[in-house]
């Protein structure tokens, strides 16, 4: 219809030309030209439809008429010619509240926010008082930019003073800018002051839940929108469809489904990618896949949808096999895309796919995309190619701080603390502000590296920056300064960030206990009962309970068990299993098999038995280890590799090498798992006690791991027990090549000398432990007071 009119414009153009004056400016025929072509298609009218007539609005003398300029500077930017809507709104002599809409409605949809808002300034001065499609434009400025957020809440009084805050369009465009910025309590506000609510201020309150991590707040609106009788949209669905990802409720997302086919949504695309999303992020790929290929008219961001959820679960044959697929549908694939696929080939550390996947994004002119370059660099850094990293690193035209980013965190991931520092003062040097992912980035380089100095100029520039209160920032810094030891600048840093949350805490807890800090451990996690209000979760206490069984508290371990009982975790299998070993490890195997009767009798899980058969073995306890393993046969339990090694050690112990070794077999006969080190380990140990040393060295030979200063030392331990001095040297030997720096090497070597007479090569032995400055560690026993 709208191409018909233009049709019927340019055909009469000459006859309109000849008319009489009157007839040819009437502004009404050219306005409502202008306006159905900007209201059709970019492709319903070529180009130059609008340059055609503006030229005949100037050549009838038409060029001074308000209201056909004012349809002219509508028809500029919406076809994005936005330079030419501003040439002719200077050249209006006479310009209304709807010319100055216009143009700062314009620059808003042309992407100049900064231009629209120095226009809407200049209209207030000009005495022009705003309508709601300005200031709802103007208020789209504020949406993404942290620096105009005061300006949005400036505006905001605006729109109250011109009681023009209960208008459903300007509420819409004040509750989305109040979501970007978090401000969840200020968009319910708005929310309620709107009179007249439509679908489109209920779905801006829903997309405000949504982007801000609110799934049940979000879920009840949508209830609250049914029960009033305002009619769901697709952006209606789709919010909701992410609330009930958001919050893992599966039921509520099913029954939207059901709506979905319900009211004939089953054909909108956008509906349909949210819903496979939602299945892939709840578990059920298969049903994902079947919502995938109900999809009428699959789109990119579909595929790009199902390439993701793939990617999730590491699938990287059945990810390339679709994106095949994608390519065979005939859609083009785009930078999010290959995005996915390149960190999938990175998690997977599938360097061929990786680099096709880079191959086949160079073809399509997306190499220099920024979003898939970072993937290409973290793709290339977790393969192992580190230079051709940093290579095309070097040879990118554009980076932003995320390129950097992931460059710094790729030595990170790799150590090179050195590589890392000088990338980060290089982006420092080059103008670049680092922000609150920069600096964990650095930091994780420096978990093996116990230089204060780097510590100390990036803690700074993290005060500098205003980074201190950021709580990922300062829990990579406090788990940076716990590798070095430092266990007062840790507490300093705690003191300064403030507030923490739940997990930071656990975060925290979690890395002085990885680095050896047990007693501070404690000390830490009364100074979160103290500053958090919030319960210590199950995996705080189960950190807390390693603590103490590795420095044996016993007294300790019994509190944290109360605290595990008031706070509903007594059950939980990871808790329980951390009760076990720390009761276990303290030497209380009667309250550690109490606590693990307490579980088994509610849940059965492999972990825990492998913890209370790993209890029983250490304790000398070998029937009953021999026991449990056969309830949890009974049971139908998978076994791990850590089951085997509990009860391989169990009959070494008790001298069964014959069981030993027909479990040891089972494992891949009759359970398909291949043995681990530790279970070769627990086989060598079962042989040489035994006396069967060949045997045993045998194993060792033809294991399909290299040899380890343990395994050896097993060998050696058994030669000592049997009076095996030729096999003995031999372990000492191999010990000392691999860690010259072991004592207990230079000391059994020693010993097994003197025990066969050769007093020379004894003390040969014991100069050259004293040469090579190796001291033999003293043993102590701890008591707890």
């Amino acid at each position: 219809m709208v191409a018909g009119r233009l049709a019927i414009w340019r055909r009469h153009g000459s006859t309109l030309a000849s008319c009489t004056p009157v007839a040819s400016r009437d502004p009404f025929a050219i306005a409502h030209a202008l306006s159905a072509a900007a209201s059709s298609p970019a492709t319903a009218s070529p180009p130059s439809t609008g340059s055609q007539l503006h030229s005949r609005s100037v050549k009838l003398g038409m060029a001074g008429d308000t209201f056909t300029m004012n349809h002219l500077l509508i028809f500029y930017s919406r076809r994005g010619h936005l330079a030419s809507a501003l040439d002719v709104f200077k050249e209006m002599p006479h310009r209304n509240l709807v010319s100055w809409t216009a143009m700062v409605s314009g620059s808003m949809r042309n992407g100049a926010p900064e231009l629209g808002l120095e226009l809407f300034a200049s209209m207030i001065r000009n005495g022009f008082c705003p309508n709601e499609f300005a200031l709802a434009s103007v208020l789209g400025a504020c949406h993404s930019t942290v620096a105009y957020a005061k300006l949005g809440i400036s505006l905001h009084g605006v729109a109250v003073r011109l009681g023009l805050d209960a208008n459903p369009f300007v509420g819409s465009s004040l509750l989305l800018m109040y979501a970007n910025h978090g401000h969840i309590a200020a968009a319910e506000h708005v929310f309620a002051d709107v009179a007249g609510k439509d679908s489109a201020c209920w779905n801006a309150m829903l997309d405000c839940y949504v982007s801000n991590g609110c799934g049940y707040d979000a879920m009840r609106t949508a209830v609250l929108m049914h029960q009033r009788g305002i009619v769901a949209d697709v952006f209606t669905y789709i919010s909701t469809v992410k609330a009930s990802s958001i919050e893992g409720e599966l039921n509520f997302g099913r029954q939207l489904h059901g709506l979905v086919i319900h009211n004939m949504f089953k054909s909108d695309t956008s509906v349909m990618n949210a819903l496979v999303d939602m299945y892939f992020k709840a578990g059920l790929k298969e049903t994902a896949i079947a919502v995938f290929g109900n999809i009428q008219r699959k789109d990119t961001v579909s595929w790009n949808t199902l390439l993701s959820g793939l990617a999730n679960d590491e699938d990287d044959k059945e990810a390339a096999g679709c994106l095949v697929d994608m390519s065979r549908c005939g859609c083009k694939p785009n930078q999010v895309t290959f995005s996915v696929m390149l960190r999938l080939s990175g998690a997977t550390e599938n360097a061929s796919l990786g680099l096709q996947i880079f191959g086949l994004a160079y073809c399509h002119g997306y190499s220099e995309n920024v979003l898939v370059a970072n993937a290409a660099i973290n793709m290339m850094s977790r393969c192992g190619l580190l230079n051709c990293a940093y290579g095309f690193f070097c040879n990118l035209s554009v980076r932003n701080v995320a390129t950097w980013n992931e460059m710094i965190a790729a030595y990170g991931l790799h150590s090179c603390s050195e590589d890392a520092m000088r990338l980060f003062r290089s982006l420092v040097c080059f103008g670049a502000s680092p922000d609150e992912f920069t600096y964990p980035a650095v930091l994780s380089a420096f978990q093996q590296d116990h230089d204060t100095k780097n510590h100390e100029q990036i803690h700074a520039s993290i005060l500098k920056h205003g980074f201190a209160s950021c709580q990922f920032v300062s829990t990579s810094l406090i788990k940076a300064k716990a590798a070095s030891g430092s266990v007062q600048s840790s507490l300093k840093v705690i003191e300064d960030a403030g507030e923490m949350d739940l997990v930071s805490w656990g975060v925290i807890i979690s890395a002085f206990l990885k680095y050896g800090l047990n007693g501070d451990v404690i000390s830490l996690f009364n100074m979160f009962r103290c500053d958090c209000a919030e319960k210590p979760d199950e995996f705080i206490l189960a950190t807390i309970l390693n603590a103490c069984a590795n420095s044996a508290l016993n007294k300790q371990c019994r509190c944290i068990h109360s605290l595990v009982f008031r706070t509903g975790h007594s059950r939980h299998f990871c808790v329980a299993s951390a009760l076990v070993d720390a009761y276990a490890k303290c030497g209380d195997i009667t309250a550690a098999k109490s606590a693990f009767t307490d579980v088994s009798l509610v849940t059965d899980d492999t972990i825990l038995y492998n913890t209370m058969l790993t209890a029983y073995a250490n304790h000398g306890l070998i029937h009953e280890a021999v026991n449990l393993y056969q309830e949890m046969m009974q049971l139908q339990l998978a076994p791990t590799p850590a089951t085997f090694v509990a009860v391989i050690s169990a009959c070494s112990h008790l001298g069964l090498v014959e069981q030993g070794k027909l479990l040891f077999s089972s494992m891949l006969s009759a359970h398909g798992m291949h043995p681990t080190r530790a279970n070769y380990a627990c086989l060598v140990d079962l042989l040489a006690r035994k006396g069967l040393l060949k045997e045993a060295k045998c194993v060792i030979e033809a294991m399909p791991f290299q040899p380890w200063p343990a395994v050896w030392r097993s060998l050696m331990n058994g030669c000592r027990i049997h009076g095996q001095k030729e096999l003995s040297v031999l372990a000492a030997n191999q010990i000392l090549s691999m860690a010259p720096g072991s004592d207990g090497a230079y000391v059994s070597l020693s010993n097994a000398y003197a025990e066969d007479g050769d007093w020379q090569s004894a003390q040969d032995s014991r100069r050259m432990m004293a040469e090579n400055q190796v001291h033999k560690v003293q043993g102590y026993s701890s008591v707890e007071i």
